[in-house]
């Protein structure tokens, strides 16, 4: 069965050795981000990670969202104790304002999480995912009172959201959607259309969600320049902010997508749903566009996620799956060897692992750190600013970095070699266009330090 180790010891190397995060304690949230405060909550992050979320994913995937007739939505057995267990501990709102019920810290952090949860059970991930994204939205455009309405009950996860863009006929051409708001007279407006592709749409992890939805106010001009954006909770909610009557919102059906079965991503239909502007008329997308955003950098944190239980869980099967002969002899003359020994796979290079932990960070610098526990294995990082020298071959055998002669500051013979010590810190700021094999000639540039 698939297993998940939040990268810790990786995360904790890249914050305090790499990005020297506590030299930013003079930057709003970072005071309170202490070494050990850090330390704690990427510690307890992974614990609930590996622990609880971890365990559902693979019921997530062969289970499903189940639609009933009445569009209800209900998620696989074990969700919603997951869900709880992650909005009970506070990390939906770990980088939300405190004058909201956030925590107020850095959203490094927050990202941290992210990438732990995608790699633990990226389905259950989605569902806090896309309402701290909602969340990002209203916290820049919403009024004072929209503010007040949503967002403490979104930061606690009492309440979660989600983001509705596209329609049936759009695709990725937003200026072509139908769905009509039409005012109420109330300051309200009545919405009404279809939206398609709607992760976490409808569910039962919380007691009422909150839709963000472009649609276009009668009258307004066609195309991007006509779109407006609403806020749409799934039940009303009453001044003294209880939850009230069920709004003109449901799930028309759940569509299927390859390995997150458990996120209910939905069609989603209004029909003369009561919604809030939010935001300036016919500026909807420049309001949505936060959200957007935020859900652009998330897809990467989940790729890195992904990359990294792929990598961990390759290995472990290359380790143990008996395969053929080793090139270098038999390791048990009554049994195979394993796929990593004999030969067949080299998925513990460098340069594989190199891929996951140079996800870690933005920037095309990546940084090779020994671990002290496995020779060869080495995660990657990003170092603004490093000296660039060329290299025109480099190869590593049993922990040791051949590199031939290097131009432009880096000054080593020909044939040299760099020893990577256990347990000690080693750079290597490198900065290739394709990946590398042993012993293969690349151009790139990279700076050593020791």
């Amino acid at each position: 069965m698939p297993s998940y180790k939040a990268p810790v010891e990786d995360v904790l190397f890249l914050l305090n050795d790499v990005f020297g995060f506590a030299r930013y304690s003079n930057l709003p949230g970072f005071a309170d981000a202490t070494p050990d405060v850090v330390e704690a909550v990427i510690a307890e992050g992974a614990k609930l990670c590996e622990e609880v979320l971890a365990p559902l994913n693979r019921v997530g995937d062969t289970e499903g969202c189940t639609r009933h007739p009445d569009g209800s939505v209900t998620t696989p057995k074990g969700f919603k104790a997951g869900y709880d267990a992650y909005a009970g501990g506070g990390w939906m709102g770990l980088s939300m304002p405190a004058e909201y019920g956030g925590q107020g810290l850095p959203h490094t952090l927050n990202s941290v999480m992210q990438e732990f949860v995608s790699g633990a059970n990226i389905a259950l991930g989605m569902y806090p995912g896309l309402t701290q994204g909602a969340m990002a939205a209203l916290l820049e455009h919403g009024s004072e009172e929209q503010k007040q309405t949503y967002l403490p009950k979104m930061v606690e996860g009492t309440w979660t959201g989600t983001m509705n863009l596209t329609e049936p006929h759009c695709g990725t051409d937003l200026g072509l959607l139908k769905t009509k708001a039409v005012p109420n007279g109330d300051g309200s407006y009545a919405l009404t259309g279809t939206k398609i592709f709607i992760s976490a749409g409808d569910h039962d992890l919380s007691e009422n969600i909150i839709h963000l939805v472009l649609a276009r106010i009668e009258g307004a001009p066609a195309g991007t320049k006509g779109i407006s954006l609403f806020v749409v909770p799934k039940f009303l909610v009453g001044p003294d902010g209880t939850v009230g009557a069920r709004n003109g919102v449901s799930c028309g059906a759940i569509e299927h997508k390859m390995g997150i079965h458990g996120n209910a991503t939905c069609v989603m239909n209004y029909d003369g749903a009561t919604g809030w502007l939010v935001g300036e008329a016919n500026r909807g997308l420049n309001a949505m566009f936060v959200m957007m955003n935020e859900a652009r950098l998330a897809v990467g944190i989940q790729g890195l996620g992904q990359s990294e239980v792929a990598y961990q869980n390759a290995v472990a099967y290359a380790r143990d799956r008996l395969q053929g002969r080793s090139l270098t002899g038999a390791k048990a003359p009554e049994k195979a060897s394993p796929v990593a020994k004999a030969g067949a796979v080299a998925i513990e290079a460098p340069w594989i692992r190199a891929t996951p932990g140079g996800a870690k960070v933005a920037g095309g610098y990546v940084t090779l750190r020994n671990t002290g526990t496995d020779p060869d294995r080495l995660t990657g990082a990003a170092v603004p600013g490093a000296g660039r020298a060329e290299i025109h071959a480099m190869s590593m055998e049993g922990g040791v970095m051949k590199m031939a002669p290097v131009e432009g500051g880096l000054a080593l013979p020909a044939g040299g070699t760099v020893a990577l010590k256990p347990g000690g810190y080693h750079l290597m700021f490198l900065d290739l266009k394709d990946g590398f094999k042993a012993g293969e000639t690349v151009a790139g540039s990279l700076t050593f330090e020791r």
